[in-house]
């Protein structure tokens, strides 16, 4: 069944500045809890405002979030988790760049600065529960243990980003739109009917840290600006030049700048990224085919599984599911074999394991195996 209370709960709603946390605070205090709303200052340097649709954290949000807050009626303050948030965000980010893998930073922020450092800070005030507006689902079983499931509308599902999450964070989460079968232009038009002036503000998109949306600047920008490296083919032919390995990811087809097709005439993907020797390795669509691979440092929404089973795999945010055998060895390493070869797995991603809607749990993709091809010639 999905989560209830019989009592009215101290609730921390983490107030983005957005129309989707707005709204589940709303809910949230009009299901009788008693809520306080806060906002996360993530930034060291809020001044600038946000370009477009990008971006989040400003003090623009700020002060969105502030009037979201009078109009329901909630107490609201501002925590600065700043430094905690470039630490175990912004940093990670760089550093997982550097070393040629592909990280996830909302993942991160999910499982180090709302679901950790805010909660923990939550509990120790007294408060039973934080609150977010993203779409995602807590059951209460029978046995009185609490699973994360799907939201309600697979299309706006974020369970992806919350797989981190472990049985006693997710006894103290709140989801007030996980279980609603509502479009977004529903929310937006819930949000105006309680007055809310947030109702017609566009989305964030991109990663929140990045405003202008340039992750190869910033990227160069801590990482000591242009490195020029080798672009090769699979047989190490150099094809080109680039200016930073770190500003590629396994997959990408779009501003490789070769400057001559291949032999075939067909598209080069990138394949491969060596950090160390500061190359980058392209071939054809077909050389993405993952057909495994092994994860690290899991996480589990529950009991850790015990022996091989069959799952679904979700391997990026905004992604499909397949199906997959899957196995924890030693406690620490998640094998994962896929029924049907997937392309563009990346080191660093998240591949979240699912039984029906249940999440059962996260880990960090370390590896993986390609599917042997088999050469042609003329």
């Amino acid at each position: 069944m999905t989560q209830t209370s019989q009592r009215p709960l101290r609730v921390l709603a983490a107030m983005s500045g957005g129309v989707d946390s707005a709204v589940a605070a709303a809910r949230a205090a009009e299901a009788g809890h008693d809520v306080t709303g806060v906002h996360l200052a993530l930034s060291a340097n809020p001044q600038s405002f946000r370009t477009g649709a990008r971006g989040c954290c400003t003090i623009e949000d700020s002060r969105d979030a502030r009037r979201a807050a009078d109009v329901i009626g909630i107490p609201f303050y501002v925590w600065d988790l700043a430094e905690r948030f470039r630490e175990d965000v912004v940093d990670d980010f760089v550093a997982e760049y550097e070393a040629g893998r592909t990280p996830n930073p909302c993942l991160r922020c999910n499982e180090k600065i709302k679901f950790a450092a805010l909660l923990d800070k939550a509990l120790a005030l007294g408060f039973d529960a934080v609150c977010t507006g993203h779409y995602a689902t807590v059951v209460l079983t029978e046995d009185g243990s609490r699973e994360l499931h799907r939201a309600s509308d697979m299309a706006k599902d974020q369970s992806y980003v919350l797989g981190v999450l472990d049985e006693k964070q997710l006894a103290h989460a709140m989801f007030p739109l996980g279980d609603t079968l509502t479009t977004k232009d529903e929310i937006r038009a819930e949000a105006e009917r309680r007055g809310l002036a947030v109702a017609k503000k566009p989305d964030s998109h991109d990663i929140c840290f990045i405003a202008d949306g340039d992750t190869q600047g910033f990227l160069a920008n801590r990482l000591g600006g242009p490195a020029e490296g080798d672009i090769l083919d699979e047989s190490g032919a150099k094809l080109g030049t680039h200016e930073g390995a770190f500003g590629f990811t396994i997959g990408q087809r779009k501003g490789l700048k070769i400057g001559h097709p291949a032999a075939d005439g067909k598209p080069r993907y990138v394949l491969d990224i060596s950090p160390v020797n500061n190359t980058v390795t392209v071939g054809p669509v077909e050389a993405l085919d993952v057909t495994s691979l092994t994860a690290i440092k899991p996480r589990w929404c529950g009991t850790p599984p015990s022996g091989p089973g069959t799952y679904t795999a979700q391997l990026r945010a905004h992604g499909g599911e397949t199906e997959v055998t899957a196995e924890l060895v030693d406690g620490s390493e998640l094998n994962v074999t896929f029924t049907e070869p997937v392309r563009g797995v990346a080191p660093g991603q998240a591949v979240v394991l699912y039984d029906g809607t249940r999440v059962v749990g996260s880990a960090t993709i370390a590896t993986t195996s390609r599917r042997e091809r088999v050469a042609t010639g003329g």
